[in-house]
């Protein structure tokens, strides 16, 4: 099983080029198409996972469905039968992989929502007893569920890291009203998701939103609620106090994190092993969300 690291569709004008998608400009709408690259520390491993693409397209078109009660969205479909006649002779491509997609204005804000302590913000915590400026209780653990959601923002970073900032940047940078708008929204949509998730035996410790504004109005955008924009761990296994088990790719950047590399390019190769087990998680995220995988 191979694994789809390069797209291309001649013919078809690139929008830009990102760790994982490639975006096609068709005028008023946009072609997004999730490769199999996988990143990690910022950086673009060498080495696809098989079908992760699809996987990540496949979550994200259940979740713009499921959340659209709460929130427009820029999906228009995932059906390449449905996509404009120019693009149907790259239909096996696609296929599965793709959708199309409104244009909008991007907000340059990552919309982080954490329901669990982890990650990077369990390492501010440990220095500072707060995240993104938001006090939280003392005595906590990692992977300790928080007393409610937070929402803890980062800068988009184009290059390098993105950084943690506060709700008050954001205030700054897009105005008191809209920063509130994408807080709000932001919470409540991670509150569904994670009812439904827990439901099925997945806890979403925390997960990012992305927005933009079309026509003036608040629309999501990019992915939603996949492996590699969340934390997903398994809900059987779940023990605070440690680092958790996933469903996404901490797998591999544990795997990363066990070898001398300074986390600059170039990224080390994975094993077969690695990217085998990556595939599992992947789709079994999938299964447990949304139902048997048919995708590859």
């Amino acid at each position: 099983m191979d694994a789809l690291t390069t797209v291309q569709l001649p013919g078809v004008p690139k929008f830009s080029s990102g760790k994982v998608r490639e975006i096609f400009d068709l005028g008023d709408e946009l072609l997004i198409v999730a490769t199999d690259r996988i990143s990690a520390f910022d950086c673009v491993l060498p080495t696809g996972i098989p079908d992760k693409g699809k996987v990540l397209t496949a979550l994200s078109v259940f979740w713009f469905r499921f959340l659209e009660d709460l929130t427009e969205h820029h999906l228009i479909t995932a059906d390449v039968e449905e996509f404009p006649p120019s693009l149907r002779q790259f239909r096996d491509l696609l296929d599965g992989r793709s959708m199309l997609v409104r244009k909008a204005e991007r907000i340059d804000v990552e919309c982080v929502v954490r329901g669990y302590l982890a990650g990077s913000g369990w390492r501010e915590y440990k220095s500072s007893g707060s995240v993104c400026g938001i006090r939280l209780p003392e005595g906590l653990r990692e992977a300790d569920r928080l007393p409610e959601p937070i929402f803890t923002p980062a800068t988009k970073a184009s290059s390098g890291h993105d950084e943690n900032i506060t709700f008050g940047r954001v205030a700054d940078m897009v105005g008191e009203e809209l920063a509130e708008k994408l807080r709000d929204r932001s919470i409540a949509l991670y509150e569904k998701a994670r009812r439904y998730a827990e439901e099925r035996g997945i806890i979403v410790a925390d997960t990012k939103f992305e927005f933009g504004l079309r026509d003036g109005k608040l629309i999501l955008i990019d992915e939603v609620l996949t492996p590699d924009s969340s934390r997903f761990w398994p809900k059987e296994r779940y023990s605070p106090g440690r680092s958790q088990e996933s469903f996404d790719k901490q797998y591999v950047r544990d795997y990363l994190e066990s070898l001398d590399w300074d986390k600059n390019p170039p990224a080390p190769p994975l094993p077969e092993d690695v990217v085998r087990r990556t595939r599992e998680k992947y789709v079994e995220a999938y299964r447990r969300l949304v139902g048997p995988w048919r995708g590859g």
